[in-house]
């Protein structure tokens, strides 16, 4: 997938995470471990004082998903989590209200509904496809306070889309900040702040970083005000990237291009194996033709991700196929370099039983398709 610098999706990463290099010098820069610093003669700066506050380190990894978003300003953080939340604690004070997607990871809901509305700021829950619907603007338009819109698209697990060069115009109407949770299809394969987004937040845990050994999110945004709270917020919660995991992300990213377009590679073709297969109920994946969120992801997404979600017949069916397949394992959350898959309806999420999100690893494809047709070769789905 070539972008409009004219850089396919392995030059970009590579060259997002390249130093300037002298002779005898290393390539590759390591962690610097380090709680204080020396300080400098100028006391009024906060930089390079204690690792709470900076390390050396974050400024490359921010830097690298700088150009990848492109992004003016990226924090990193802790966790995915902890990206949405030190976002949401920035923008929002009493009286304000938060719009989160009702379909999306259930854990932004929980964090809404258990943290925020004891804070005083109202929380409504609208659905992906909802905040796309005719009748969106006008509930916008009567909610108190600032308001800041939650999007995540695709949604996590239904994989539903919203238009959000629409969605921004909407939002930007009112005077509402939109946020776009960018975690399912990174910045390889979709980049928010191009289409009309205030912030992107996303998980690093996941597809960028890909090795499932570290948890890392960030903030990224154009706006310096926006990205002065962010940073604020990091600093006195210490809600911050420990040394080794920002080398660990860093280093990872490098090879991002390479697995993720085997991920997006994989998910296509086991989407298109799996459609009509007489095990499988139903197949959500925004890069079938056939699938209801097609024609807008077509439109503003350059690579459709590694998940694809499936429906199985029941919870038994699901265990019955992760048991019988050589090379899918059971596990939440998403983007490494296996095949995984995850009943959904463990977590709450309001889907059937039987529901699953597969998330496509880097395995040789025709390897991935034929055992995973294996393993359903025992089941049948209550079409």
């Amino acid at each position: 997938m070539t972008s409009a610098d004219g850089y396919g999706d392995s030059t970009r990463c590579v060259s997002s995470v390249g130093s300037v290099h002298s002779p005898g010098q290393p390539m590759q820069l390591g962690p610097v471990f380090a709680a204080p610093y020396q300080l400098s003669e100028d006391e009024g700066s906060e930089s390079d004082t204690y690792a709470r506050a900076s390390n050396p380190g974050w400024r490359g990894l921010e830097a690298a998903l700088g150009m990848l978003e492109g992004a003016d300003h990226v924090v990193v953080t802790g966790s995915g989590m902890s990206a949405v939340t030190v976002t949401l604690r920035s923008l929002l004070q009493a009286g304000d209200t938060v719009v989160v997607p009702s379909d999306g990871y259930y854990q932004v809901r929980r964090y809404a509904e258990e943290a925020l509305a004891l804070l005083g700021i109202g929380v409504r829950e609208v659905s992906t496809t909802g905040m796309g619907d005719a009748s969106f603007p006008e509930l916008l338009s009567g909610l108190p306070g600032r308001i800041v819109v939650v999007a995540e698209t695709p949604s996590n697990p239904m994989l539903d889309v919203v238009d959000l060069r629409a969605l921004s115009q909407v939002c930007h109407r009112v005077g509402a900040i939109l946020v776009v949770d960018n975690t399912t299809p990174t910045p390889l394969g979709q980049r928010p702040l191009e289409l009309g987004a205030d912030v992107v937040v996303a998980s690093g845990t996941k597809a960028l970083s890909g090795h499932s050994d570290l948890l890392m999110g960030y903030i990224a945004t154009a706006d310096a005000d926006i990205a002065a709270k962010v940073e604020r917020e990091r600093l006195l919660s210490g809600t911050v990237l420990g040394p080794f995991e920002t080398w660990l992300a860093h280093r990872s990213l490098g090879t991002a291009g390479l697995r993720f377009g085997r991920h997006c590679d994989n998910a296509q073709a086991l989407a298109d194996m799996l459609s009509g297969h007489p095990a499988v109920m139903s197949v959500r994946y925004p890069g079938l033709h056939t699938d209801p969120s097609y024609v807008v992801a077509s439109e503003q997404m350059h690579r459709f991700g590694g998940l694809v979600s499936i429906e199985l017949e029941s919870a038994a069916a699901f265990h019955s196929f992760v048991s019988a397949s050589e090379l899918v394992t059971s596990a939440t959350s998403f983007g490494g370099i296996h095949t995984t898959a995850d009943r959904r309806a463990r977590w709450g999420d309001q889907v059937s039983e039987g529901f699953v999100r597969i998330s496509c690893g880097i395995e040789d494809t025709e390897d991935l398709l034929t055992d995973i047709q294996r393993a359903l070769g025992g089941l049948t789905s209550g079409r």
